[in-house]
């Protein structure tokens, strides 16, 4: 069984666990042909560069999509009309020498390669069709001495290609949710798990593809010269995009309840509507809802600034708005000080301020409030100038708090600076135990390869950390293997001893890890469970460095 252990251990693909692809091992003596497909289209190869084709294909198209949106706008298309073309050339010859590539790749692909005549196949099939009328009103216009604008239309086929990364995704989607419910099929869609698949990654990218646009066509909407061109479209953005993220928040809302933590009908769905997130998606839509319904009854055009809260839902996505949170409640009381002294010192010196110069200047220091600006603007180094001393010791007094204001408004900076790696550094060690205590047992189950690959993505944890992990944990069950458990035997060999001496220190600093501090100190301190020197030695190691 030890021997299974370790070698299970020996064997182990961290590459796998962490979800990272192999380098593709496809061998330089294959066929030309099929060397390239291999290296270009195969979709079964990991580590290829199918993948990456695919991606920057689907960039193209849909910067494709919005070109021609751009075009039926004269204000915007005929000023920049030679880089519209060129835009349309490049994308021209990249899907051509796409389509000229699978077509004579096609005898290598599994689904044409059975066929009598596989590149005749290919050309009958619905993509490749698709993929030649993309680019033929290009060729039609080129070589057909007739007005062919009417065949312009045709190129918004281009959207179509997508379907060749979102039909594979559907119909792995579909044999990952086989036999599950539909209330399971769009808790997989919207939430993160393992039925998921690419397909939840593509809605994910969706949203955030909606997300972007919506809050850039607020921000662009408060350019007057834009707004009067594109009025409409905005309207019409806005309307798609509210309709969009409305449906996904009652998806969420709805499937909810097959997340952990949330079940219930009633009270799942009350919690998920109350988790931060979702009231975020909540007041993306509630603007335009609000503007809708009320509108003959108040002014709600100001609402429509809320609109940029959209950009919130980007936060779903990254861990660091969480941990951000966590740093300012540990701390809040450090903070909260050098706050306090903040406000104490704007305070004091606004008045000073106001009592030195109101007489000098009774329009600029007209009271304390106006002088706290003053205050401020000074302490912060900003310095705008349109409030500013000119008494000799108003002056003085302004270089002084500008001198303090240097140190003063650093001060939280540089603890939410020191206080995030901290907890960063904690999150890694505290994973690093978990995976210790996993490994421990000589075997990963599917769930701990998940909350591994998870986790080490989220915390940036690198491969060779793992795989020094893994080395410390055969180190130790050598150790345990060639060791005799009783204390004096160990003593005998003072490898042995060297070696239980450096495990033990390791399960110590595992304990700190593991253990809730705040009670363990209380235990040592208040009730006397530990000796002064103890406590000390103790401490010394959750310390040191492992």
């Amino acid at each position: 069984m030890e021997h299974n252990k370790d070698q299970y251990l020996k064997d182990l693909d961290v590459q796998a666990i962490l979800g990272h692809e192999k380098e593709a091992d496809i061998s330089s003596d294959l066929p030309m042909r099929k060397w390239l497909y291999s290296w270009l289209l195969d979709p079964n190869i990991e580590g290829n560069f199918q993948k990456t084709i695919d991606k920057w294909i689907s960039i193209l198209i849909v910067m494709n999509l919005f070109t021609l949106i751009f075009e039926h706008l004269p204000a915007i298309y005929e000023p920049n009309k030679h880089w519209f073309e060129f835009f349309d050339v490049f994308s021209v010859v990249v899907f051509t020498i796409e389509y000229a590539l699978r077509f004579y790749l096609a005898p290598e692909d599994e689904e044409f390669n059975n066929k009598k005549n596989a590149r005749f196949a290919y050309v009958k099939s619905p993509f490749a069709i698709i993929d030649f009328l993309a680019v033929a009103p290009f060729y039609l216009k080129s070589f057909i001495p007739i007005d062919l604008r009417v065949l312009r239309f045709l190129r918004l086929l281009r959207i179509l290609k997508l379907f060749r990364i979102v039909i594979p995704a559907i119909q792995e989607f579909k044999e990952l949710n086989k036999e599950r419910t539909f209330r399971q099929k769009i808790h997989a869609l919207v939430f993160p798990s393992p039925y998921g698949g690419m397909m939840q990654n593509i809605f994910e990218v969706f949203i955030a593809i909606w997300v972007l646009l919506s809050v850039l066509a607020v921000i662009l909407e408060s350019v007057h010269s834009i707004s009067y061109l594109l009025n409409i479209q905005f309207v019409i953005l806005d309307a798609v995009a509210v309709a969009i993220f409305t449906v996904e928040y009652c998806m969420r809302i709805y499937a909810c309840v097959e997340e952990p933590g949330y079940h219930g009908a009633l009270v799942g769905r009350i919690n998920q509507a109350k988790n931060p997130s979702t009231l975020i998606d909540f007041f993306a839509v509630l603007p335009f809802f609000l503007e809708v319904l009320l509108h003959h009854l108040i002014d709600l055009r100001f609402l429509r600034v809320f609109r940029l809260a959209r950009l919130l839902k980007l936060t779903r996505g990254s861990d660091a708005t969480s941990t951000l949170f966590k740093v300012i409640a540990r701390e809040w009381p450090v903070i909260g000080a050098a706050a306090f002294i903040m406000v104490l010192l704007v305070i004091l010196t606004a008045s000073l301020g106001y009592l030195l110069e109101h007489d000098a200047q009774p329009d600029k220091f007209e009271n304390i409030p106006t002088a706290i600006y003053w205050a401020v603007i000074t302490l912060a180094s900003v310095g705008y100038g349109d409030i500013s001393p000119v008494t000799p010791v108003g002056r003085g007094m302004t270089i002084i708090l500008a001198l303090m204001g240097i140190g003063i408004f650093a001060i939280p900076a540089a603890l939410l600076s020191s206080a995030f790696t901290d907890e960063l550094v904690k999150e890694r060690n505290q994973l690093k135990a978990e995976l210790f205590t996993m490994l421990k047992d000589g075997f990963l189950s599917e769930d701990e390869i998940m909350f591994i690959r998870t986790e080490a993505k989220r915390l940036h944890l690198s491969i060779e950390e793992i795989n020094a992990l893994i080395q410390l944990v055969l180190k130790e069950f050598e150790a345990e293997k060639n060791n005799p458990l009783p204390i004096h035997r160990i003593a005998e060999n003072p490898e042995l001893s060297l070696e239980h001496f450096k495990a033990t220190l390791g399960q110590m600093r595992q304990l700190g890890l593991l253990t809730d501090t705040t009670q363990f100190d209380q235990l040592a301190v208040q009730e006397g469970k530990l000796s002064r020197e103890q406590l000390e030695i103790w401490q010394k190691i959750q310390t040191m460095k492992a």
